[in-house]
């Protein structure tokens, strides 16, 4: 059996300076340790916030910049294509127009033309018509 005596006491003391110098030796350096790593994850889980902020935040301004030089590019190609189609219809004008002048000439030469054969015709026009009847009417008419 056991039975309570002065060993008990001595071992209570024994016990007592045992988990003192643990806790002086061992314990306490071991919690300032996970202290320190604590704090020190602490730290580096802000840092990686901070980070993972400024990169979100760059990321916007990234695509802000590109949205923003989308349509810049949108807006300079619709007034570059407004620019081609305004010097289309005016090269179409210029086109038309000297169309228009040639065909005027070409008319007021087939004309002028026409009138000088048909001048130059005039006087033998007895003479074709003498022609046509005598073929037609297979002999002479005076």
């Amino acid at each position: 059996m056991i039975s309570i005596n002065g060993s008990l006491v001595i071992q209570m003391v024994n016990f007592l300076v045992l988990i003192w110098a643990l806790n002086f030796v061992l314990y306490r350096p071991i919690r300032g340790i996970i202290a320190r790593r604590k704090e020190k994850m602490e730290g580096l889980e802000q840092g990686v916030s901070k980070y993972e902020q400024d990169a979100q935040e760059k990321q916007r301004a990234i695509e802000s910049g590109i949205k923003e030089a989308r349509e810049k590019g949108l807006k300079e190609k619709e007034a570059i294509e407004e620019q081609a189609r305004e010097q289309e219809r005016r090269k179409i004008e210029q086109i038309n127009e000297k169309a228009r002048k040639d065909l005027a000439e070409i008319r007021e030469r087939v004309a002028r033309e026409a009138e000088e054969v048909r001048k130059s015709l005039e006087p033998q026009i007895e003479q074709f018509a003498d022609q046509i009847s005598e073929k037609i009417l297979g002999r002479a008419v005076q």
